[in-house]
């Protein structure tokens, strides 16, 4: 599908539903330059590999979005805000999401500029809502 509509943009929720393995997910943004992901859910398969996933959000900091499946919640921000922006070990991600697995995580400390993108850049560009940007 992502091959056949090139011109079209589709977004990969929860990291395309293959946060485990974010090699896949580098070969599938690699290959389809239409294709963005998005995080939400999923910090707590992330987290558990922070220099690779750190890795990955500073390489495709274009493609990817914040996402979450969270009502509106300041706690639940919070967690999100803590595995983004801070290098914190071994906190329990529960708070962002519904429990999906009983471990701990670790943040990404990422920089400013790719936390722009993040949170609102690159949804932006993508709606054509930046002045003097286009979407696809």
């Amino acid at each position: 599908m992502l091959e056949k509509h090139p011109n079209t943009i589709f977004i990969g929720a929860h990291m395309a539903n293959l946060p485990e393995d974010l090699g896949q997910v580098s070969i599938w943004l690699d290959k389809y330059p239409n294709l963005y992901v998005e995080f939400s859910a999923r910090i707590s398969e992330l987290g558990r590999q922070p220099v690779t996933c750190r890795k990955f959000m500073i390489r495709y900091q274009d493609r990817v979005l914040f996402g979450t499946d969270t009502a509106p919640d300041a706690r639940a921000y919070r967690i999100y805000f803590r595995f983004l922006e801070t290098t914190d070990e071994y906190f329990d991600p529960a708070q962002g999401h519904h429990l999906q697995g009983r471990w701990m995580i670790y943040g990404l400390g990422l920089p400013d500029a790719v936390l722009e993108k993040i949170y609102n850049k690159n949804a932006l560009r993508i709606l054509g809502m930046k002045k003097g940007a286009a979407a696809r």
